[in-house]
């Protein structure tokens, strides 16, 4: 054999075992644990999604993995089980940010599945949270009983403001980064129809008009919106909006003044004496 073969053929094998090693790494860790574990992204800003996901190498039957995250300063900031699928593996969403998320730094992800001995973990990196981002929830429409569901990334929602003159709900947001909200408004809150048809909102972003996806029910439309960086108010403009409880008491108040004006002068006429 010729010497350039003999530095190809051990060049190739240096190769396939390097490569090898690593399968065989990935192997190694699902066959001595039993389970293993890895995040979507290796760091995350205030109000991200942390997407963890995983496999198992046995079933047992009636089983969760148990998952914990554990803060930069050691705080347990979040608990939950999750259910194996039929082909061995497991996902789950948390949100990034809140008052327990303040620490900036090296977060652990630890999971348990049956026993002491099957279990792992893995890191990721995250810039801190303000305490007051909340990615995924609800948020109360100011001065009405409404609440709506949404989830963001890249920030946080403060406050849903309707503008019954402009027939719009106003959304004011803090962001960390570019991000996407995903917000469900009931039709009886907000709505976009022309000749009893759906037609399409209008959504401004510091008073630009923006593109958004969007999904509907009989009773709700959900939008998805992506918004930039420093971005601080969606606008949704449809045709109608209810109205804020300060408009209805407004009106209330009129109409109550109205009636006593018109009680007190029908009372002074008849106690006025007879000629």
């Amino acid at each position: 054999m010729s010497t350039h073969l003999k530095a190809f053929t051990l060049f190739a094998i240096i190769i396939v075992g390097i490569g090898g090693g690593y399968a065989f790494a990935q192997t190694d860790d699902l066959s001595l644990s039993g389970i293993v574990i890895t995040t979507d992204k290796e760091s995350y800003n205030d109000g991200d999604t942390v997407m963890i996901s995983g496999q198992v190498r046995d079933l047992l039957s009636g089983t969760p993995v148990s998952l914990q995250v554990f803060a930069a300063n050691g705080n347990l900031v979040t608990i939950e089980q999750i259910d194996i699928s039929p082909d061995k593996t497991f996902s789950t969403e948390i949100s990034a940010g809140g008052v327990l998320w303040k620490s900036k730094g090296t977060y652990t992800v630890k999971v348990l599945y049956g026993t002491q001995s099957r279990t792992a973990e893995t890191t990721f990196e995250f810039g801190g949270s303000d305490g007051t981002t909340k990615p995924t929830g609800t948020i109360k429409v100011d001065r009405t009983n409404f609440v709506l569901s949404y989830k963001i990334t890249g920030g946080s929602v403060l406050s849903v403001t309707p503008d019954d003159e402009a027939n719009s709900l106003v959304v004011a947001i803090k962001t960390t980064s570019d991000g996407v909200l995903t917000i469900t408004l009931p039709r009886a809150l907000i709505d976009a129809k022309i000749n009893g048809q759906d037609d399409n909102f209008f959504v401004l972003i510091d008073g630009e008009e923006v593109e958004f996806e969007e999904t509907t029910t009989d009773t709700d439309r959900t939008l998805t919106i992506a918004f930039p960086d420093g971005a601080e108010e969606i606008e949704i403009i449809g045709t109608f909006v209810v109205p804020e409880f300060g408009t209805i008491a407004a009106l209330i108040l009129a109409i109550a003044i109205i009636s006593i004006i018109a009680l007190s002068a029908k009372t002074r006429l008849s106690i006025l004496p007879k000629y």
